[in-house]
């Protein structure tokens, strides 16, 4: 018959990696705490012509997939 295909399993980065909220750069510089992502991505938009559309909010994760 048929073979099922073997699903590598997530690793912990991956299973959060959908449930975290987009963030603007506005929420991070009035984020109480500051995370290298987010700071990373507020000196990247203080760039004259930058366009951004947003980075993951590591304080905002979700539950992990079962």
């Amino acid at each position: 018959m048929g073979k099922k295909k073997k699903v590598a399993p997530l690793t912990a980065n991956q299973k959060y990696e959908y449930t975290m909220k987009m963030v603007t750069s506005k929420s991070c510089i009035t984020c109480k705490r500051q995370c290298a992502r987010g700071l990373a991505y507020i000196e990247k938009m203080n760039k004259p012509g930058a366009v951004g559309k947003g980075v993951p909010c590591i304080l905002t994760k979700g539950k992990a997939y079962q």
